[in-house]
């Protein structure tokens, strides 16, 4: 009895003696930031931009301050630590990726590293972008644990698609995804890959268009497919909503007697990025010159597929176009990018600036 009170108390002394140890040192650790408040709290930069930083499982806190130092987030790896200790956080940092600035000071990146759940990646689609586009937001957002190539290798022709999705929207064999990266604005998970990124897309196109629209194309005779074409053109050549309506009302006016679409940014589409960016200024003798299986000008009918993505509003005119006896559109003149719509060619004509 007396021998196990002896290594009770033992034990009970080597606690305490640790604990009032650990207590002097950080103790001393607090006096000495007391005097460098101005290092805690002084950001490293003056920079905006979200910079993607990751805590590696089983990363302690001093590989954690040298991370944080390479990345250009901190001035003095000591400092961090010590820092981190005096406010028990040393112990609290959490493998995951974060988005830090270079305006946060020590002080506010290391509570910050506690919790990565909060991480996100603000990631916004284009209306009337082309996949390239939208591949490019990818490699400016800076956020990505990818390039913007490798999620066009998952989207381009002869990518393998979701066949669910592909059966679904009625995209044939071997095309793109062009037209269903769905325009909105996400909130990604950080370690989001190059196909999950596609997949979320694709989900909430399938979402936000829903069976009803579908359906109501497959009753005219339209694949999804079909009508995201007709709806990237009506897209590109309308500046306000007001007018997707009256502008699809006019190709599939054109559509139904078998009359040349005849729509510019067919024609800027078929240049694939050749000249000046992906939606150069042509000229009529483009009209002709431009060998394209999407130059409208030269064939008949809806191009092979969509020539970017088209919002909502774009997909329910190519399925709801306003009806009219109008076959022609052209920019009215007064620079307010409305469009005058006409039945005649002559008309059109007269419409002229």
């Amino acid at each position: 009895m007396a021998i196990g009170l002896v290594v009770v108390f033992a034990a009970a002394y080597v606690v305490t003696e640790g604990q009032i140890v650990e207590f002097a040192q950080v103790a001393l650790l607090r006096l000495q930031l007391i005097e460098r408040q101005t290092e805690l709290f002084a950001p490293y930069g003056s920079g905006e931009s979200r910079i993607r930083f990751t805590i590696r499982p089983g990363a302690d806190a001093a590989a954690i301050a040298s991370s944080l130092f390479e990345a250009g987030l901190i001035r003095d790896k000591q400092l961090f630590l010590d820092y981190a200790r005096v406010e028990g956080l040393d112990r609290k940092f959490e493998a995951g990726i974060y988005f830090l600035k270079e305006t946060l000071s020590i002080a506010d990146i290391a509570p910050l590293l506690s919790d990565s759940s909060s991480s996100h990646i603000l990631f916004r689609t284009l209306e009337g972008a082309r996949i390239e586009e939208n591949a490019a937001l990818i490699d400016s957002n800076g956020l990505f644990g990818f390039a913007g190539d490798d999620f066009l290798a998952t989207i381009q022709a002869g990518a393998d698609l979701p066949s669910d999705f592909a059966d679904w929207a009625g995209i044939p064999a071997g095309a793109s995804l062009e037209g269903f990266l769905f325009p909105d604005t996400y909130q990604l998970p950080p370690d989001i890959s190059p196909v999950a990124l596609r997949d979320y897309l694709l989900d909430t196109f399938r979402d936000r268009v829903g069976e009803q629209l579908r359906a109501d194309a497959l009753a005219q005779g339209f694949s999804i497919h079909q009508i995201v074409t007709l709806a990237s053109i009506v897209e590109r050549e309308a500046v306000w909503r007001e007018e997707h309506d009256d502008i699809a009302g006019v190709y599939r006016n054109r559509l139904a007697i078998n009359m040349k679409l005849e729509a510019d940014p067919t024609v800027q589409y078929g240049l694939q990025g050749n000249r000046d960016g992906w939606w150069p200024n042509i000229t009529r003798a483009d009209y002709r010159q431009v060998v394209s299986p999407y130059n409208t000008y030269l064939y008949g009918g809806l191009p092979p597929g969509p020539i970017a993505s088209p919002g909502l509003s774009a997909i329910q005119a190519a399925i709801y176009p306003a009806e009219s006896n109008f076959f022609y559109f052209r920019a009215a003149c007064d620079n307010s990018h409305f469009h005058n719509f006409a039945v005649t060619f002559d008309e059109h004509v007269a419409n002229g600036c």
